[in-house]
């Protein structure tokens, strides 16, 4: 039943995608026409997807307008998001509309490389310092075996982690308006190649989860991986009564003991009320890889009362987004995209502030909500 040849013949037509549809339908006993019924055509997600039988849709709702002043997003934005979740987009909605009545979100990326970190095989702490020091006084071998694989990747640094008869190498990558992470790990198995010829030493793995990629680590909380993106608001007193229906000694107590003190007992890798969700939401509007949400949920957030008023922000450390790429030429992500101005080239870091000023957003009215007793009245009357 299967289409086993996958990557040599991904099948495609909107003939093949049927008749593996009905295969399907034979196996199991269960009618697919909803999923058979999708609204572009078949030979689009050829590069996305294999033994592709249709199209799973996912409600799409916007919140906003929103105000963002960033280096890239500037303006006001609808901002798209799918999901499944009653209540969520209303609560965005709600945050968006006290951050913009507030002057709006200052929003900047501070650090853009993607990271790849294969590990290789040596014969002990000696063979990893040889290989080291050949790394570093060949970087201009390193560089054109990167140039070789792209012509808008660039190698921007690297980081030895020695351990044993284990060498990690953690590259960091320019991606230019691609999330990157094809880009970084075809560039790096090229540099392995070269140093495997040149110092004897085998990679094991172009992944040695250093990078580290879909899994939460420090490494990424420290360093970064994709975009390090900051977004921050504050909220005058009044309209945290009037609109929020709380104090700001009420936010800012409620995010020290959940977000912070709570995070740290628990062992948790981010300090947020729920930044995953605000993430999922709008990378599975616009065509991401919905798996980077986890580099999302590593999201810090911060309140202070600043002079009565209420200081909001969100450090997002890894924020994996591309404008071009990946799920972003499919038709409905594209039009996601562009209700953003985020279609195409240029355009990654804008849609990066945009992802953590959607976060702010989200957590503002979260953090408000708990503050105020409203979380479970709010879910209950919204559908959840």
């Amino acid at each position: 039943m299967a289409d086993n040849d996958g990557l040599k013949n991904r099948g495609k037509t909107k003939a093949d995608v049927k008749e593996r549809r009905r295969a399907a339908e034979n196996y199991t006993g269960v009618s697919l026409s909803t999923i058979g019924n999708y609204g572009f055509e078949a030979e689009m997600a050829a590069k996305n997807i294999e033994n592709m039988i249709g199209a799973v849709q996912i409600p799409l709702g916007y919140a906003g307008p929103m105000k963002i002043n960033g280096d890239h997003a500037k303006g006001e934005f609808l901002i798209p998001l799918a999901t499944t979740e009653g209540a969520l987009v209303a609560s965005i909605s709600r945050g968006m509309s006290v951050i913009s009545a507030s002057g709006g979100a200052n929003a900047f990326v501070f650090s853009d490389m993607m990271t790849r970190a294969p590990v290789f095989r040596v014969n002990g702490i000696k063979h990893s310092r040889e290989v080291m020091d050949w790394v570093d006084n060949h970087l201009d071998q390193i560089d054109a075996a990167v140039a070789d694989t792209t012509s808008h990747g660039e190698l921007q640094g690297m980081e030895f982690f020695p351990d044993g008869r284990s060498l990690y190498i953690r590259f960091s990558f320019s991606t230019g308006d691609a999330m990157g992470m094809n880009m970084a790990t075809i560039a790096s198995e090229a540099v392995c190649r070269l140093i495997e010829k040149e110092t004897g030493a085998v990679m094991i793995s172009v992944s040695g989860n250093m990078c580290s990629d879909k899994k939460p680590a420090a490494i990424n909380m420290i360093e970064g991986r994709g975009k390090i993106a900051i977004a921050e608001a504050t909220i005058p007193k009044n309209i945290v009564s009037e609109k929020l229906h709380t104090t700001t000694d009420a936010i800012v107590e409620t995010n020290y003991r959940k977000n912070l003190v709570g995070s740290s007992l628990s062992g948790t890798l981010g300090a947020n009320a729920h930044a995953a969700n605000m993430v999922a939401a709008l990378y599975i509007a616009t065509g991401q890889d919905p798996a980077q949400v986890v580099g999302g949920s590593m999201t810090a957030t911060t309140c202070e009362d600043v002079g009565g008023d209420l200081y909001i922000c969100v450090r997002m450390p890894a924020v994996e987004v591309g404008t071009v790429g990946g799920g972003t030429s499919l038709p409905c992500q594209s039009e996601a995209l562009q209700m953003i101005g985020c279609k195409g080239d240029g355009k990654a870091k804008k849609l990066a502030e945009i992802v953590a000023s959607t976060v702010l957003a989200g957590e503002l009215s979260t953090l408000a909500a708990q503050a105020a007793g409203q979380l479970g009245q709010a879910h209950k009357a919204l559908g959840r």
